[in-house]
């Protein structure tokens, strides 16, 4: 598989989406991210973003059942796939070598 470099806000949204398995659909990507992040998130950029993490093979998505509150509509359900998980670690991994080389900050 091509690998994919991860911009800061597909980070941001694929690591809600890992944090909360079972339950990541756009709406609750967005009220995550304003809420953890006190970032305010335009919803049409979460969702531009959640296509384009599963176009890229990060996520994987399927239509959730039907409910009242939603007159009725259907949600799209999200979930990191394993090339997600694998790109967070190494996204984590190239951070912390990055942050060990400062001086102020591998002392502490």
């Amino acid at each position: 598989m091509k690998r994919h470099n991860l911009g800061e806000f597909e980070e941001l949204v694929l690591l809600v989406v890992a944090a909360n398995p079972g339950n990541a659909y756009a709406v609750s990507v967005k009220l995550e991210i304003e809420e953890k992040a006190n970032r305010r998130v335009n919803i049409s950029a979460v969702h531009t973003t959640l296509y384009r993490l599963e176009d890229k093979g990060f996520l994987v998505s399927e239509i959730g059942g039907a409910t009242n509150t939603r007159g009725g509509k259907s949600k799209r359900l999200f979930t990191v796939t394993a090339y997600g998980f694998k790109s967070l670690k190494e996204v984590d991994a190239l951070r912390n070598t990055f942050r060990s080389l400062i001086p102020q900050l591998s002392q502490q």
